[in-house]
């Protein structure tokens, strides 16, 4: 029988060849339990919109954006693991050849606020959750008791480490389970047979359409800046992407329509709380007990990623603190949203805006360089003190695909966001990079190397 044991604790470090154990089947299992979650479903009830928040579209709308947003952003998230994974090094480590040493230091900070937003928001739905399966059974304040309950878990999950989450929780126990509950709600759903062309709030036409898509494509590539973290065990970069984009497609498609079916159902029953409406669907609490549990992993990555991350910044120092601290603060945060009384809406609807703003353009300068400008050739050296300090093409690239994305958000413009920054941040790295290859060419041969 198969025994996990907790393998070495991997910082900056390469994972030696013998750990890089991960086939297409695991990746694929870890992928789609990150794509599935509360927080998705949350997401996926935005397609529709109520209470003054979401785009007004129709289920059958919903589901185009939600497939076509989910094939896109998955592809783009397998490819932003292609030249760590192969190096065996975590994601804001992959960062130091094309933004450099220090430069990598920047999205590496704004990784650990995205990766701590994520856990906060994680453990105040699972509050929200576990206090809708328990009826309030300890009054108003039932959410805020659970909250640190299930912050030990999440410690604890992040101290044992990829392999034995994703091997002995999410494979031989949780997945399945999850898969089964998933499938007993959307029969559920497809038994109520909603109508696929009824408007639930107002819509703004193609305005409303391309910033849904924004706000599906914006789950995948929140995870892109820790795929490496885990994508670094993968015994091949064939089964890094194929597992990756298999697994996150699906789930993430499946979750927005979930999402998107409950609160249909929910503002036709005038309950407007869509974890409340899974009640309606004559289940009973089974299917809501399980994605409770799963939602376990993805508060997980978010805790285990923030440390590894932190590493980027601090080798030398241990996970353990690390792990503990980014448990703490998420504690914290959750019982602030909680004191509130916001729960998950415009706060959530404008972190997910805030994560792609910052990542997608991003990620377009990490896919360039990775596969037109450099080809995945970097050395081994350029992962760690061969590194350059900075590389200015990379923010000269970056800095205006951002900025691109925002005015876009914010003044509502009828072509998207996320795309044309992409598109804008790659192509400028494309130009940028070789223009600063041009101009450094003759002091590094001169030097005998870089700088």
């Amino acid at each position: 029988m198969f025994r996990v044991r907790r393998p070495p604790e991997w910082g900056v470090e390469p994972v030696p060849h013998g750990l890089r154990v991960l086939r297409t089947f695991d990746l694929f299992v870890l992928w789609s339990s990150l794509g599935i979650g509360l927080l998705v479903l949350a997401a996926g009830t935005l397609l529709i919109g109520v209470g003054g928040f979401g785009f007004g579209l129709t289920l059958g709308e919903s589901a185009i954006v939600a497939l076509l947003g989910s094939v896109l952003g998955s592809l783009m998230l397998a490819a932003a693991a292609h030249h760590g994974s192969r190096a065996g090094v975590p994601t804001m480590v992959s960062l130091r050849p094309i933004l450099g040493r220090r430069g990598s230091y920047i999205p590496t900070a704004l990784n650990v606020f995205q990766l701590l937003g994520w856990a906060t928001f994680e453990l105040l739905v699972m509050g929200i959750a576990a206090a809708t399966l328990t009826g309030n059974v300890f009054g108003p304040s039932t959410q805020l008791l659970f909250i640190p309950l299930f912050g030990a878990v999440v410690a604890a999950l992040a101290l044992g480490g990829p392999l034995a989450v994703i091997r002995a929780w999410l494979e031989k126990f949780a997945i399945w389970l999850v898969y089964a509950s998933t499938a007993a709600i959307g029969i559920a759903l497809i038994w109520k047979g909603p109508d696929l062309g009824l408007r639930y709030a107002p819509f703004s036409g193609t305005t409303s359409l391309l910033l849904a898509l924004d706000l599906v494509i914006a789950m995948p590539i929140s995870w892109w800046p820790l795929i490496s973290d885990y994508n670094r065990f993968a015994r091949s970069s064939k089964d890094s992407w194929v597992g990756t984009t298999a697994g996150y497609t699906i789930a993430n498609t499946v979750f927005y329509m979930l999402g998107a079916g409950l609160m249909a159902l929910g503002i036709a029953s005038g309950q407007p709380n869509f974890l409340a409406v899974i009640g309606l669907l004559g289940l009973g609490a089974f299917p809501l007990l399980i994605i409770l549990v799963d939602e376990t992993d993805n508060a997980f990555a978010n805790v285990y990623s923030t440390a590894v991350s932190i590493q980027n910044l601090a080798p030398k120092r241990r996970q353990l603190g690390f792990i503990v601290a980014a448990t703490l603060i998420a504690m914290a945060g959750a019982a602030f949203l909680w004191s509130r009384g916001e729960g998950i809406g415009g706060s959530y609807e404008g972190f997910l805006f805030l994560i792609g703003g910052l990542f997608a353009p991003l990620l377009g300068v990490v896919i360039a360089d990775s596969f037109v400008v450099r080809r995945g050739t970097y050395a081994a050296e350029e992962f760690f003190d061969g590194a350059r300090p900075w590389r200015w093409s990379a923010f000269a690239s970056w800095v205006p695909g951002a900025a691109l994305y925002f005015v876009i958000v914010i003044f509502a413009l009828p072509v998207g966001a996320t795309l044309p920054s992409f598109a804008l941040a790659a192509g400028l790295q494309v130009v940028f990079s070789r223009l600063e290859s041009s101009l450094t060419r003759p002091t590094s041969a001169a030097s005998g190397g870089d700088p």
